[in-house]
């Protein structure tokens, strides 16, 4: 089993002239912290459920949070799972019926889901290793 360690979303960076933003995770018992880059829609679409803005109509991450919601699953946690040649890997991790449900994800989606539902956020170990910066 690898090792997770509880995260905290500390910023998310958004400009308007670049399709980049950032989001910064910081380790919620240290000083290591995770930049990721993510998609505008993303990054809107977190700070908005930060925000407890409610679009209209759901968006897509809502929209998946509520799928989950009604098929009596509760999303435990998001996981930054792994590192490949640049890209972050992530899971969603569902209880529902009492069994674990991991669903595959990139992590601004997850974290998107995630976010306003007080959901915690992890990262495991060997990926902070190797992509975590230090102030």
């Amino acid at each position: 089993m690898a090792i997770e360690v509880r995260m905290d979303l500390a910023q998310i960076r958004i400009s308007d002239v670049t399709e980049q933003q950032i989001i910064v995770l910081r380790e919620r018992n240290g000083n290591r912290y995770l930049h990721i880059v993510i998609g505008l829609p993303e990054a809107v679409a977190i700070q908005r459920r930060i925000k407890g803005e409610t679009p209209q109509r759901p968006l897509t991450h809502d929209l998946l949070a509520n799928t989950i919601e009604q098929l009596s699953g509760e999303i435990e946690k998001v996981v930054i799972s792994d590192l490949h040649e640049h890209t972050f890997f992530a899971r969603l991790i569902v209880r529902r019926a009492g069994e674990l449900i991991e669903i595959d994800s990139r992590p601004s989606d997850a974290i998107a889901v995630a976010a306003g539902l007080d959901v915690p956020i992890y990262v495991a170990e060997h990926v902070l290793k190797e992509a975590a910066q230090t102030p």
